[in-house]
């Protein structure tokens, strides 16, 4: 009888312990919601953006931005399930997704460039957090989430690359 007791009580310990989240889990649970925020600032952002921007260059970058909303719809989504896939929960709320992504919002209406300017000044921030989020998940051994991070940054990368390139003059 005792080695009953003995053997309940050691699988009591281990349930109590996988469900405690570790530190490491907790740090890159925390990661990832933050560029699940980040990215629904940036939606949010360049949905305005393609609704109010204006000037020579409107027709391309009324396209792009509905582009990258679009986009980002979809990879809010896939942010929050790998989230739950990890056992963790995601944030939501806009007055709680704008708190966490700390981006400013901005008014219309604005210069063209401006719009770009602001874009890329948050497609930045996003890109830095994604990239902790994906050096967590490496520290972690979990490659699922690494890769998803190295595609959402890869796909920032190209946006910031072609909102500079229209800058240039």
């Amino acid at each position: 009888m005792d080695w009953l007791i003995e053997h309940e009580q050691k699988r009591t310990h281990m349930a109590k312990r996988a469900s405690t989240p570790s530190k490491q889990e907790r740090q890159l649970s925390e990661s990832l919601n933050q560029v699940l925020a980040d990215s629904y600032a940036l939606m949010a952002l360049t949905h305005l953006a393609h609704w109010n921007v204006e000037g020579p260059g409107f027709f391309a970058l009324h396209t792009a931005f509905q582009t990258q909303y679009e986009e980002l719809f979809t990879a809010i989504d896939e942010i929050a399930e790998r989230i739950r896939a990890r056992g963790a929960y995601a944030i939501g709320g806009l007055g709680n997704l704008a708190k966490a992504a700390e981006m400013k919002e901005f008014t219309s209406p604005l210069a063209q460039e401006e719009y770009v300017r602001l874009l890329l000044k948050a497609n930045d921030k996003l890109v830095a957090d994604a990239a902790e989020a994906r050096d967590l998940a490496g520290a972690a051994n979990d490659p699922e989430t690494q890769d998803l991070m190295i595609e959402r940054i890869t796909l920032h990368q190209k946006t910031i690359w072609m909102l500079k390139s229209f800058l240039k003059s």
